[in-house]
């Protein structure tokens, strides 16, 4: 088939195949799980072919006429080169990942069929994104991702937190997706047009201010779906949902779609730069706050959560010093090894039937393949060469490292710093859960389709950075300034290990202030009191406004009527009434007979 043809079957297989998947009944399992992972096969097999085009890898599109407003036309259609190609066989592969995973990790659960089509939509709605041709088709998967995080995250209803954390993440990445859809408006009103290929062009034509407002509140979104800081806080309690879904949406769709978006217009930005450099702040503060929040915490997914928002950090701090090319690198290792990651401690968790690791060890003997997998996805996270991390994280320090103004200082003096703490971090985990006193119950292995993917996403978190190396020197710069970050990796795994000798748990060295920072400096607070209490004030006094106000004025005169209406019907009952209607009745007549004689005079 040709390109033209393979490039909107893309996001519209797994789209179909999860609606179909909505249709079937809850109870039928195989249904679910045979569409689910048909629907990320058939995307992953189309990507290869569109891989192994030419023509497809040189970049082409194809479009048609979607809605017609006015003078607007919204199109249906798809533009894709070779860096959306790599994006989407990333998006591919950990969905199918996700979706085998799943048959093992949710075995039993009676709401397997809805989850698994809810997963199909959530890819087809993030190659919408990647590959989507025209601004509103883009926007169209960026708000179907959002309504299938929501109904993913609150997927296990016993778990009081998932309704709560579902809802979180909805409200907060709503905030910024309100600016999201105002910059897409504002570009596409100023061009004429919302197709891509026609924005971009039509940028010079635009005003600096209105290039400035349209990036600024393109950021809004971007800080929503990516995490950034200030929107950062409803990433780590998404953790409620299960943890395949963790590893989707930390991985390759939802947080990785606004550093996508940003390098996809990054023309956008490059013509703006105050919002630039309100995206290099955004960048060095959430790599920092991340990384800190995950040294503090004991639960093991919510260490990898605080994890990708650091990581995230280093993404948009490559945009914002002018490396797009770098932080595609990243998202593209990160979703490797993340996926990895977070699929291992899925495998840990359903062994020993908690997330705390302060309830963990001495696991490594007992579950080899997920020990030697999360070895491999630590090293990567860390930056230990030749894993994957490294070399991205790399592109990304040289490139902050070459750069000018305070915004590349910032994010090269943010990311040095996070270099050590992720070591020391992912070093912390990887004591914790595999080393010192062994777990006590027994461990539920898990079955071969569980630890399969475990294994297989092993391979690029190894070497994707190594061979992208290898295929082109130009991504990662290795000088002698390279060293610095070695240093520092060995520097913050030696100091992981020397506390974990010492004390059994690293984290001690943070001591009373252990609280504070796995509560993220108290950030999730400060937000509640100046933003979520204000606005649940003003709701209170609204409804009350409602109910007493509105509601009173119309109850009150609904029970004034009826009042008045049983007084008169009281009235009307009575003798007197009746006799004096009588006379007033003669009285009109004699009123009516004079007038009328006095007009026939």
């Amino acid at each position: 088939m040709s390109p033209d043809t393979l490039g909107p079957l893309l996001p519209a297989v797994p789209a179909v195949l999860g609606l179909a998947g909505l249709l079937t009944p809850r109870a039928n399992r195989m249904v679910g799980a045979a569409l689910g992972v048909t629907g990320a096969a058939v995307s992953l097999l189309i990507v290869i072919a569109l891989l192994a085009n030419d023509a497809a890898r040189a970049g082409f599109e194809t479009t048609r006429d979607w809605v017609t407003i006015g003078s607007f036309r919204v199109t249906l259609g798809v533009a894709i080169d070779q860096r959306a190609l790599f994006v989407a066989l990333a998006v591919a592969i950990v969905a199918l990942a996700v979706q085998i995973y799943s048959i093992g990790y949710l075995a039993g659960d009676d709401r397997y069929g809805p989850y698994a089509a809810q997963i199909s939509i959530f890819t087809a709605a993030m190659l919408a994104v990647v590959v989507g041709g025209d601004l509103i088709l883009v926007l169209v998967g960026w708000e179907v991702m959002g309504a299938c995080s929501y109904l993913l995250i609150a997927h296990d209803r016993s778990l009081p937190e998932a309704p709560a954390a579902a809802v979180k993440a909805f409200l907060v990445t709503r905030v910024g997706d309100v600016g999201f859809l105002l910059g897409i408006a504002l570009l596409g009103v100023n061009a004429h047009s919302f197709r891509i290929a026609e924005v971009i062009p039509s940028l010079p034509q635009m005003s600096p201010g209105t290039l400035t407002a349209a990036a600024i509140l393109l950021l809004a979104g971007v800080a929503g779906k990516s995490a950034q800081f200030p929107l950062h806080t409803w990433l780590p309690d998404a953790m409620a949902g299960p943890t395949p879904i963790s590893a989707l949406i930390h991985a390759a769709t939802m947080v990785a779609a606004g550093v996508y978006v940003v390098a996809r217009l990054y023309p956008v930005f490059e013509q703006a730069p105050g919002a630039l450099t309100v995206l290099g702040v955004m960048a060095a503060i959430t790599l920092l706050l991340g990384a800190f929040a995950a040294t503090a915490q004991d639960d093991i997914k919510r260490v990898l959560a605080w994890s990708t928002v650091s990581q995230l950090g280093y993404m948009t701090g490559a945009l914002a010093v002018g490396a797009p090319t770098a932080a595609i690198f990243h998202l593209l290792t990160h979703a490797a090894f993340k996926a990895l990651l977070f699929l291992a401690a899925g495998c840990v968790i359903h062994a020993v039937g908690t997330n705390l690791m302060s309830r963990m060890g001495g696991l490594r003997k007992a579950l080899p393949v997920t020990f030697w997998s999360m070895t491999i996805g630590l090293a990567a996270l860390a930056g230990i060469p030749p894993m994957a991390g490294f070399w991205s994280k790399e592109a990304i320090l040289a490139a902050a490292e070459h750069g000018s103004g305070g915004t590349a200082l910032a994010v090269y003096l943010a990311g040095l710093l996070g270099t050590f703490v992720t070591a020391w971090y992912a070093t912390r985990l990887w004591l914790r859960v595999f080393f010192g006193p062994g777990y006590n119950d027994h461990v539920h292995v898990p079955s071969w389709v569980m630890q399969a993917p475990v294994a297989v996403l092993a391979v690029p978190a190894a070497g994707l950075g190594l061979g992208a190396y290898l295929t082109d020197r130009e991504l990662t710069e290795l000088d002698a300034l390279a060293l610095l970050p070695i240093v520092l990796v060995v520097a913050g795994i030696a100091a992981a290990w020397w506390g974990w000798r010492r004390t059994g748990d690293p984290v001690t060295v943070l001591g009373r202030t252990r609280g504070f920072v796995a509560s993220a400096f108290g950030l999730d607070a400060v937000q509640n009191a100046l933003v979520v209490a204000p606005v649940r004030g003003l709701a209170r006094v609204t409804r009350s406004a409602d109910e007493s106000g509105v509601d009173g004025v119309v109850t009150g005169v609904g029970a004034g009527t009826l009042a008045l209406g049983g007084s008169l019907s009281r009235w009307h009952r009575s003798g007197i009434p009746r006799a004096l209607a009588g006379v007033l009745m003669i009285a009109a007549a004699s009123v009516v007979v004079f007038a009328l004689n006095g007009l026939l005079r």
